[in-house]
């Protein structure tokens, strides 16, 4: 409609007012709730072109359209605004088309290839609550990005090198050399974690000895054994030491296979994983080139620097005196290496906030050394997460680890479960597959229905709630719904797969089919801007303004059978809206709770 709404504009223009314009111009946008109407067209751009005050011109446009369109049954102006109000058989017909054509799905005339890169954990420690909202952000978006029309290719690097592994690696070799995650009982992300936390105990205690010793601190971090072993042992690594790449091997292994099982649980998964040790090196040709190029300078020490001074940003290392190469670096060589290999059409990091800066310089460097599709590059940037008590912080172990809060949110699920007494008739395997579902969608939906550029408050409790703006009251309006279809299946009646367009509707019956009617365009709007939270928030409004009319109006006893159809039929259509659109969060939703 909106599509057809544009076309009539842009004929009226020329017919009224001798002029042709591009459909590009004419804005549509949905009418807000505190005017009368459904659509509403912005008049301001075609004043000057009429000659005529905004109010003159919205009366001439909303005149035009009616008589072109028989579904509008009447307009009003507000200023520049035209206001557009269709009558009950439009919404009729778009109840039937969604009904027989819904997918949940859009398609699009110009596709993009995009890739979304998240997750991104190191090797040193378990994904712990803020790694939670980074995939489930970077997971919804890939969905969205899918369900509107994109080719999506999901992609993982892995931080697996460096100076915080070796930390892990050298703690292993001085508290547990024999020792494996089998024999300690635990996911190896967890033991490797652990050692991780040793470390950082052992050096904090050697630093206060030498400090007590007389040295200063700066000089203890430095000098403190078990940093400087860690040291050496990260030199031996980049020297291809057998030994220490075994014992790298080994441990990281492990680290993956706990990985898996985190993402297993929380439905996430990627098209390919990228490790930094095989990327680490790539852009170091590049970086070389571009010297070559007086893209870069080098300094006395021999360290390859990008003076980013006139672009008011400041100068960058890209390459170590050493020759060895830095996250920009491998930043550098790794989107090369993507666009030419996918000739991709856009590239987007789902990363911290904490890393704008290194994202602009990312995509300016690349502009510098004359790739075309620099400016393709987007920083998705999401807050830090953190808890009613505060911080999280990896080195101390004061992380709230993923796979303990997963637990933790189905173990509420079930106690809440069982105190509404509501899954008493199901098989032990059934209940529990329900729990994991409220649980993870409690988990789930908190994080996303918030916009990913504030920083938030995780509180597990509250995320629970049945009754509140969370997952698990829009799975219960699910299963509220397949509920009343069972019944109405026990009754012999069944979904009609279509209903009559002289179907007589209430108010509550017809704001339900705008709303639905709005998925698809939340749905475009979520795509572009990248926030999960529209969809999150159409989700809970359709479920909250679903349960105020199935309170007001009784489905199944309806004492008129038409109307009893047409109740159904409404209620089905709510269940798959609300099913698809927690499918492109991630949350998959009860049949019965």
């Amino acid at each position: 409609m909106r599509r057809r709404i544009k076309e009539i504009v842009v004929e009226a223009v020329e017919v009224l007012y001798g002029q042709k314009i591009d459909t590009d111009i004419v804005q549509v946008q949905r009418t807000r709730k505190v005017f009368t109407g459904d659509l509403t067209i912005v008049v301001f751009p075609f004043v000057k072109i009429a000659r005529k005050k905004p109010e003159d011109v919205a009366n001439d446009l909303g005149l035009y359209l009616k008589n072109k369109l028989d579904h509008i049954s009447s307009y009003n102006v507000i200023k520049g605004f035209l206001n557009l109000t269709f009558n009950s058989e439009y919404w009729l017909e778009r109840l039937n088309l969604l009904h027989r054509d819904f997918t949940g799905s859009l398609t699009l005339q110009n596709p993009e290839k995009v890739m979304v890169e998240f997750s991104s954990p190191n090797t040193n420690k378990p994904l712990h609550l803020g790694h939670i909202r980074n995939n489930l952000i970077g997971d919804s978006v890939s969905r969205i990005l899918k369900a509107a029309g994109h080719e999506v290719v999901r992609v993982n690097l892995v931080n697996d090198r460096g100076i915080h592994i070796c930390k892990s690696m050298q703690a292993y070799l001085d508290f547990d050399p024999n020792g494996s995650p089998e024999k300690a009982g635990m996911k190896g992300d967890k033991y490797v974690g652990d050692l991780y936390v040793k470390f950082d105990l052992q050096y904090k205690g050697q630093i206060a000895d030498l400090v007590e010793s007389g040295m200063s601190e700066e000089d203890a971090k430095q000098k403190a054994s078990i940093m400087q072993a860690a040291k050496n042992m990260l030199q031996k690594w980049e020297a291809g030491d057998p030994e220490v790449h075994a014992l790298w091997e080994k441990m990281n292994n492990w680290v993956y296979a706990g990985f898996d099982k985190t993402y297993a649980q929380l439905g996430i998964s990627f098209d390919q994983v990228y490790h930094e040790s095989e990327t680490y090196k790539s852009g170091r040709e590049i970086v070389l080139d571009g010297l070559k190029r007086d893209v870069f300078y080098k300094r006395d020490d021999g360290s390859i620097w990008a003076d980013l001074t006139d672009d008011k940003l400041d100068e960058k290392i890209v390459l170590r005196a050493d020759g060895t190469s830095l996250y920009m670096t491998q930043d550098i060589g790794t989107a090369v290496a993507r666009f030419e290999n996918y000739q991709l059409d856009r590239h987007i990091y789902v990363v911290g906030n904490e890393q704008i800066y290194h994202f602009q310089v990312l995509r300016l460097i690349l502009s510098k050394l004359g790739y075309a599709w620099a400016d393709k590059i987007q920083h998705m940037s999401y807050g830090m997460v953190e808890l009613p008590e505060g911080k999280m912080k990896s080195r101390e172990g004061k992380v709230v680890d993923a796979d303990d809060l997963i637990e933790e949110m189905i173990n509420n699920s079930a106690e809440m479960s069982r105190e509404l007494g509501k899954l008493g008739d199901m098989l032990e395997s059934e209940q529990q597959n329900v729990h994991r579902m409220i649980g993870l969608g409690a988990l789930k939906y908190f994080i996303l229905k918030v916009d990913p550029k504030k920083q938030m408050v995780f509180n597990p409790k509250e995320s629970i709630d049945f009754n509140g703006h969370t997952g698990p009251f829009i799975q219960y309006t699910h299963a509220r719904i397949r509920s009343v279809v069972r019944k109405a299946k026990k009754m012999n009646i069944s979904v009609p797969p279509m209903i009559s367009e002289d179907t007589i509707m209430n108010e509550k019956e017809l704001d339900l089919i705008k709303t639905i009617d709005q998925f698809e365009l939340v749905l475009q709007e979520a795509a572009q801007l990248l926030d999960p939270g529209m969809i999150a928030n159409y989700a809970y409004e359709l479920a909250k303004d679903f349960n105020h009319y199935y309170h007001d109006y009784s489905i199944l006893k309806a004492q008129d059978g038409k109307i009893l159809q047409f109740r159904l039929f409404l209620a089905d259509q709510v269940s798959r809206n609300l099913k698809y659109a927690m499918a492109l969060l991630g949350i998959d939703v009860p049949e019965k709770m």
